[in-house]
């Protein structure tokens, strides 16, 4: 593929969206099989999160954005500008792209200080104008303190600092981050979070952001892009694909610990639920209302309810809202960190968590007869993602 620069690279567009429709094969993450790549996406303006399983793709994604690894085929356009297409074999040299890219390993140079560091992509501009814009962006970023210490003379969160200054200092058009805070504590992230977000709203560039970390996409994410085995499985803001998994990947992913096969009994279109039972080993298992979906009686779903969603009560509730009452048994209740899981058998097992305070108050114990609620719109109709049906 020969390399080709498009004459209007430079030039100042009204659509700054990042668009990427690839292929490409790959052996992913921890598994010895090839799957493909195949993605096709947009990143518009503000922080778009990149989430999923390992071995999903998302790195590899990151890489071809970048011109760090090419596509099998497809398209990559930035700002209006191409930077990959196979089709008429364009393929804009990565160092020439304008896109920053922070690695999850940062990639600091250790005999460099930090303002070295930064001023490494800055190497054709005059000095006078490399110092501004470094000197610039360590106040930015609250690292002004830091610049003529070498990267293992600083903290892991200070060094994230530094690597992310490197990569916002030249002005990207588009901004590529490789789960940079995974290995940093909670107040550290939520300190260098708070200056990526603030930073954004100024410039507003598309910013790729990939991580494991479902309070990272909550506390930066605009929109999420949700990557498995190779494929969108879903998109939307943070509260449309995280709150409400559509796939059972998405619902592994984000902690849905009860994950049951259920058959429709019967639709109630004008509540907006439908009626189903769950299916138990021993054979049939309790009802629950779930919201309604695209189903008729007779068809089999999977339906997925967080622990944390479901209610434990030692008398029979009354004059509640909650559609789904069930009683059941308590079989377990073992503390792990800061919380309780408790393993309630009500015709099937269901885990609740709960507080310390919470066990404390009603007295659980082993053997206990309870009640589970369980709203109707805490249940969440699954669909099987390929891999799942293999």
């Amino acid at each position: 593929m020969k390399f080709d620069v498009p004459s209007k690279l430079e030039a100042n567009t009204l659509d700054s969206a990042l668009h990427v429709q690839i292929r490409r094969e790959y052996c992913g993450g921890d598994r010895d099989a090839t799957f493909s790549l195949d993605v096709n996406f947009r990143v518009p303006s503000g922080i778009t999160m990149l989430f999923g399983p390992s071995g999903a793709g998302k790195t590899t994604v990151l890489d071809c954005i970048a011109g760090v690894r090419s596509p099998d085929s497809g398209r990559i356009e930035l700002a209006e500008q191409t930077l990959f297409e196979s089709a008429v074999q364009i393929n804009i040299r990565a160092e020439i792209r304008r896109i920053g890219y922070v690695f999850q390993s940062l990639a600091l140079f250790p005999h460099l200080t930090a303002e070295q560091n930064i001023h490494y992509g800055l190497f054709k501009l005059p000095v006078a104008e490399r110092r501004r814009r470094a000197a610039a962006i360590l106040d930015s970023l609250h690292i002004a303190h830091l610049r003529n210490r070498r990267p293992r003379g600083i903290s892991g969160g200070e060094r994230q600092r530094v690597a992310l200054a490197r990569a916002l200092v030249t002005q990207p058009k588009a901004l590529l981050l490789d789960e940079p805070l995974s290995a940093l504590d909670a107040a550290t992230k939520a300190g260098i979070m708070d200056d990526l977000r603030a930073w954004n709203e100024q410039h507003r560039i598309p910013v790729l952001y990939v991580t494991h970390s479902r309070e990272e996409v909550f506390a930066l994410g605009e929109r999420v892009i949700a990557l498995e085995q190779g494929r969108v499985v879903a998109e939307g803001t943070p509260l449309q694909v995280l709150s409400a998994p559509r796939t059972e990947a998405i619902a592994g992913w984000m902690g849905l610990e009860n994950i049951f096969d259920a058959e429709v009994l019967a639709l109630h279109e004008k509540q907006g639920t439908m009626l189903c039972r769950l299916a138990s080993a021993a054979g049939a298992g309790p009802e629950l209302e779930i919201p309604l979906g695209r189903s008729t009686a007779g068809d089999r779903v999977r339906v997925g309810i967080g622990a944390g969603e479901i209610l434990i009560a030692t008398r029979v509730p009354e004059g509640i809202s909650a559609r789904n009452v069930l009683q059941g048994e308590l079989k377990t209740i073992e503390r792990r960190d800061a919380m309780l899981i408790a393993k309630v058998d009500s015709g099937i097992l269901f885990e609740v968590h709960l507080t310390p305070g919470a066990q404390e108050s009603l007295q659980l114990v082993a053997g206990k007869r309870v009640w589970l609620v369980i709203k109707t719109y805490s249940c969440h109709l699954l669909q099987r993602t390929s891999r799942e049906l293999l």
